[in-house]
Order: structure tokens, then sequence, then C-alpha cells
């Protein structure tokens, strides 16, 4: 059932609807636009629509190296001030046009058009971009939200096993982050690879919702929308260690169960809340073995590269890792870790554990089995 609802931030509200056919009406409602799209949309877009940049949705296109073409090319379609730019595609192309938006003759109005599920669950809204510079992900970015964002779930039918497991491990952070009730809500919808389109926009809604309470109390990052990060600082440096051949919410997947892995090894959880992270991390892990291709990736998986991309992480400060992890009763905190052996040791162990158990099938069957 369509849904349309506001999301409040310091700039003004914008909403964000659900449905179907909502990229032809939009098309159909708009003159003055450009449209920013994923490549590989480029061909449904309907003859003679005009002013489109097409752009693969590679991680190597979000780079600050990468910007410079798309501005120029807005320039030569004519983009002025009141030109309204029209995103289409997934999590790269939305941080490509978050930050191109925002900057582009100091600000132009931009809609989002999510394709993928990862998108329509979470990027989709905050507003925030992401560029990455050289070797280093996620460098440079700022916030600016999109004047409106538009989640036609027609786009679910072109999606993959993987682009529906990295939405779902993305949307399970989210809710469990949220309260471990908001978890629960979340699992009654049955989320699996096989869902009808209602069950995905239910669960695409209660994410996007739960999502809301964060940026709207913590719109710029300082403090509870950081535990949004759980899953993310790991998963980025395996993101980086596999040359992005892991993509990103099937690594934040990854990333949470090490995240729960360092809490276990490190005695940081009650027995209620290692029951409540392992019902968590049970369910990613159920939707990890979806992907065996997974299983080969992590087992070649250089460890040394995966700290190397760990260590420089932006959100670490100069003598500590700033990680997001279970404690206690298993609600999620902030921690410190000092740049020490020691505390290296401790990451790499939890890794080490974690890759392990997810790399070898049969573990993985029977790790599940007893629980």
């Amino acid at each position: 059932m369509p849904e349309s609802f506001d999301i409040s931030t310091s700039s003004g509200c914008y909403r964000v609807s659900t449905g179907r056919g909502l990229l032809t009406e939009a098309l159909r409602a708009r003159e003055d636009v450009v449209i920013l799209t994923d490549a590989y949309f480029s061909g449904i877009l309907p003859t003679g629509i005009g002013k489109v940049i097409a752009v693969p949705a590679l991680e190597g296109s979000k780079s600050l190296e990468q910007i410079a073409p798309i501005i120029a090319k807005l320039r030569e379609l004519g983009a002025h001030r009141r030109t309204h730019l029209l995103a289409l595609g997934g999590g790269v192309i939305q941080d490509i046009a978050t930050f191109v938006a925002s900057i582009y003759m100091r600000g132009i109005a931009w809609t989002y058009f999510p394709t993928t599920l990862l998108s329509m669950v979470d990027s989709c809204v905050g507003g925030k971009s992401s560029i990455n510079v050289y070797s280093y992900k996620n460098l440079v970015g700022n916030f600016y939200p999109p004047a409106e964002v538009m989640i036609d779930l027609d786009f679910l039918r072109s999606l993959n096993a993987e682009q529906i497991v990295g939405g779902l491990c993305e949307a399970a952070k989210i809710c469990y982050a949220r309260s471990s009730h908001e978890y629960d809500l979340y699992l009654a919808e049955s989320p699996a690879i096989k869902m009808s389109a209602l069950q995905a926009e239910r669960i695409i809604v209660r994410s996007i919702k739960a999502k809301q309470w964060f940026i709207e109390i913590d719109e710029f990052d300082k403090k509870e929308r950081l535990l949004l990060n759980f899953g993310h600082t790991f998963g980025h440096a395996i993101e980086s260690a596999t040359e992005f051949r892991i993509t990103h919410g099937v690594a934040v997947g990854v990333g949470m169960v090490v995240a729960h892995e360092y809490a276990k090894q490190r005695g940081f959880l009650t027995a209620t809340g290692s029951e409540c992270v392992l019902q968590l991390t049970t369910h990613i892990e159920q939707l990890l073995r979806e992907l065996p291709p997974l299983a080969e990736e992590l087992r070649r998986l250089d460890i040394d590269v995966f700290m190397e991309k760990f260590d420089n992480d932006k959100k670490h400060h100069a003598d500590q890792y700033r990680i997001v992890i279970p404690k206690g009763d298993g609600s999620l905190e902030l921690v410190s870790i000092a740049r020490t052996e020691e505390g290296r040791s401790a990451i790499k162990a939890a890794f080490r554990a974690a890759i392990h158990r997810l790399a070898d099938p049969t573990l993985i069957k029977n790790y599940l089995a007893i629980k």
C-alpha cells in the first residue's frame, strides 16, 4: 500500500513516498530537469527525454576525480540555479547526486529515486554524501537533503540475490539500532531473498521510519546517529580490502558479525545481551549463506590488507580506534580502543573468528543448527 510521510531537517522537510509507477509520473510532471542516472537504467528512460547524464554505478565513479566531468556536463546541458536534478540509481548515484547538487551553482534542488533495496531502506534518507579520494573511502562529503524521495517499487524486479541480501542487512542493522522492539517488528515481516513486493514495502517503510528518529534527533552525525555505523567500520575495510568485490550491504553484514565477535571475546555482553545479539547475527548469517561466492572471497581476504584499510578509516582518532559494538544487554555503543598492538591483536582475533565461520559453509550450517 503506497505510503507518504515527511522527514524534518534543519533546512526544512522533505517528503518520502512509496508506490508503483512513480518515475513515469515524475517525468511527466517536470519540465526543466536533468536526470543523473545509473547507466544500467538509461535504456528505460522515455525516448527523447533529453537531458540525461549516465554514470556507471561503480565505486570508482563516486570519487572526487570523477565529480568535475559531471559538473561540466550539467553546464553543457544548460543547467541553471532553477534546474531540478533527478537522481536515479543506488547508493553510488545517491552519493554523487547529493554532492553535485549541493555544490553546482552553490546548490540546486534534487529528487532521488533509489533503485536498490539498500538505498531504499537506508541511504535515500539522511541527506549525506560520501565521496572517495584516491584509495580513501568516503573521505569527503556533506549533508544536502533532497527535495523529495520517491521509492518506486517497480525497481525491485531488477534486483539480484546479492542486492537483496545487502539491503536486508542494512534494514536489520537500522531496526536493531533503534530498539529490540523495532527489530522484532522487522523480523515479523519475514525478511528473505524471496519476498513479495508488499513485504518489501513494509520492510522499507519500517527501516526508513526507524532511521528517521536518528536523523531528526542527530542530523549531523554527532551522537545518536553514530550508532548506525554498526558494522560499517569493519565493513568498509572489507570492501576496500577486496577491491569492492564484496559490496557495501554485504560487507556491513559481515562487519556486524565481526563486531559481535569482538564484543563476545572481550566479555562485554551479559547473558541476556548475548542472546539478543545472537538473534541478529544468526539472521545475518542466514542471509549471507545465500551467497555462495562470498565464502570464497572471504577465504582469500588478506588480514594485513584488511588492517591497513581499517587503520585508515576516517572515524578513528589519532590514538584510538572508534567502533560501534553491542554491549551489556545488547544495546549498541560507540567505544574507543587504544591503537596499540594489544588493541590491534584483539581486532584481528575477532575478525579471524568471524571470517573463519563465515568462510566455511559447513561451519555456518552447523553453527546455525545448534542455536
